[in-house]
């Protein structure tokens, strides 16, 4: 690893694309720290403990921004959430986006283009409602003068904060290095870790009877997450399904041997974003209730359905991500393409016909990954609730296996995205 970094170092352009990404994730993080004008951010500090599970998610996600109802609150889940809704019109629901999706380059920018008009909504209307919800929670006292037009400053500020972090984002994808807007997320997480063991050293441990034998055991239980991003995390990440392929060349009569490799997860760490940022839709609609129905019978049956601390709502967050790793895996890995493209390529798999028996082994073989996939994906991101309902750790360790999954997916994907510009540079110098 270290010495990947040092060749890459050595590279310049390789180099300029990651001070570039490094330049824009300190530009986020600094913007995290800056509170929205009118707001009594201290407000906040008590919600940090409770069990809702918004402020958890998006306080996470954020790197902390939203503890300081910063003018990057949002983060990035409104443009993902827009991202999810886009794509799943294109599923031969709007013919319109399905047509797009298959112009290439063209329909991509088109597509591209309304999920930021949809991202604009959704921030606008998530402002609002995180505004109005977050204002009752804490008594009235994060909004220091509550009015029209102060929540409309406020949801205009907090829209302009998510376009720029999405702007940002993008330009990490196009001038920078690996996905902008997993970088992003993976930055705001990692930023909040020194900060999320300080706080569970002085809530659990240093007011323990018993410091030592409490210190031990924290040790203990570190080794063990160490042990299953290690063992269980990497490995599964990087393990693939390698299908035989034959290659035809009917000019010397001879036959070429190569494999279509299928990752055991193929759709990575996208689920577990998806599904966190999907579940965060409803709770920040409750939000606009939550002043005027918070003791309404119906309320508190939504507000646990959509919480991940409570036993329902972890039960649908694990159902998310297993619908979501199905429905990405095929976004990932297009059956019906890949079939085609073996047949133009005078490619088969042996023993399988080409075209639509092709394309229903890839599918039923995608399938049986994905389950695998969906498996893994639910119990790291459920064993840390468990183990926070169990031991009443922060929240922001209970949200600790979809930090560890983004985390590790981000930091694995970086690492072959950059290893493939290395092989990529040495090609094009054995060429010149």
């Amino acid at each position: 690893m270290f010495t990947l970094l040092k060749t890459a170092f050595q590279a310049k352009d390789i180099r300029k694309r990651i001070l570039f990404t490094l330049g824009i994730l300190i530009i986020f993080r600094i913007g995290t720290h800056l509170t929205v004008p009118g707001v009594n951010a201290s407000a906040l500090q008590g919600l940090s403990a409770s069990s809702n599970g918004l402020f958890g998610l998006l306080n996470t996600f954020g790197g902390g921004a939203l503890s300081q109802f910063s003018i990057f609150a949002l983060g990035v889940s409104p443009y993902i959430t827009a991202s999810i809704v886009i794509q799943l019109l294109q599923m031969d629901i709007i013919p319109k986006f399905v047509e797009w999706s298959k112009q290439g380059e063209v329909g991509r920018r088109k597509l591209n283009q309304v999920t930021r008009y949809v991202t604009i909504g959704l921030a606008f209307v998530q402002a609002i409602g995180i505004s109005f919800g977050f204002n009752a929670l804490t008594g009235e006292g994060l909004i220091k003068d509550p009015g029209t037009a102060t929540y409309l400053t406020i949801a205009i500020i907090l829209t302009a904060g998510t376009m720029f972090v999405m702007w940002l984002g993008e330009q990490i994808t196009v001038k920078g290095f690996g996905n902008g807007v997993s970088m992003i997320i993976f930055s705001g997480i990692v930023a909040k870790i020194p900060s999320d063991v300080v706080t569970y050293y002085n809530s659990q441990i240093r007011n323990a009877g018993d410091q030592l034998t409490t210190a031990i055991l924290f040790s203990v239980a570190l080794v063990i997450a160490i042990a299953i991003v290690a063992i269980v995390v990497v490995y599964i990440e990087n393990a693939k399904r390698k299908i035989p392929v034959q290659y035809s060349k009917r000019a010397t009569g001879t036959s070429q041997s190569s494999h279509l490799p299928l990752k055991v997860n193929s759709a990575g760490v996208i689920p577990v974003i998806f599904a966190s940022s999907f579940i965060m839709t409803p709770q920040t609609l409750l939000g606009f209730f939550g002043q005027n129905y918070g003791d309404a019978q119906w309320f508190i049956i939504m507000n646990k359905i959509f919480n991940m601390q409570e036993p329902i709502g972890a039960a649908l967050y694990i159902l998310l991500i297993v619908v979501f790793t199905y429905f990405y895996a095929f976004i990932q890995v297009n059956p019906e393409k890949v079939a085609e493209n073996l047949q133009k390529q005078g490619g088969y798999i042996p023993s399988v016909r080409p075209g639509k028996p092709t394309q229903d082994y890839i599918s039923s073989t995608l399938t049986r990954l994905s389950t695998v996939g969906a498996l893994y994906l639910g119990i790291i991101a459920l064993l840390p609730i468990i183990a926070s309902g169990l031991w009443n750790l922060p929240q922001s360790l209970a949200l600790g296996g979809t930090s560890l999954l983004i985390v590790v997916g981000v930091a694995l994907d970086s690492v072959r995205q950059l290893e493939g510009q290395m092989i990529k540079r040495s090609y094009q110098g054995f060429i010149q």
